[in-house]
């Protein structure tokens, strides 16, 4: 048998279509790297249901926070929820900016984290700050914490996206959300 390798010149004379078959047929078989097909779709069907249910379940004790909740509440380990919230935060900020310098895929998730822990440091700020105090909140969240989030989230859609688009797996235009997940 006779094995032909593609030069760099018949890959780029290849067209869209034919490289992405190409790809298809030279990636790892997904049963060397998952479960079956069965257990795989059992894997996923179990994560979408937990995560349905969770929400159904969420939907009526939200209603009930909403109506039993005081309006005032005296918080206990204020300073060290506070405080181990602002460690995580800087926590996941160090392994962003490492990942990012070491330009490494884990970077994705670090980033999109750290993102929606600043949406919540926002948040919880703003709710939280006395009536004195709550301009110096809003000005923090609106020129710091929200900006500096949307641009981690935009950037790690970005990066998902680019990959995609890289490996032929999305058209250069596609909505991200058109991209499948190709494992359970």
């Amino acid at each position: 048998m006779t094995t032909h390798i593609l030069s760099d010149a018949e890959i780029a004379s290849l067209s869209d279509s034919d490289r992405r078959d190409l790809i298809l047929r030279l990636q790892r078989p997904l049963d060397d790297l998952a479960p079956g097909p069965i257990a795989r779709r059992r894997i996923r069907r179990a994560r979408i249901g937990l995560m349905a249910g969770a929400v159904l379940g969420l939907i009526p004790w939200i209603v009930f926070l909403a109506f039993s909740l005081p309006t005032n509440y005296v918080a206990y380990n204020w300073s060290v929820t506070w405080v181990g919230f602002d460690i995580l935060l800087v926590t996941m900020m160090a392994a962003t900016a490492l990942f990012g310098w070491l330009r490494r895929q884990l970077l994705v998730l670090t980033a999109f984290a750290t993102g929606i822990l600043l949406i919540c440091d926002a948040w919880f700020d703003v709710m939280t700050a006395s009536p004195a105090d709550r301009w110096v909140s809003i000005l923090t969240a609106l020129g710091a914490e929200l900006p500096l989030a949307a641009l981690l989230i935009v950037g790690t859609t970005r990066i998902i996206r680019f990959g995609a688009v890289r490996m032929w797996l999305l058209e250069p235009h596609a909505p991200l959300w058109r991209l499948p997940v190709t494992v359970a």
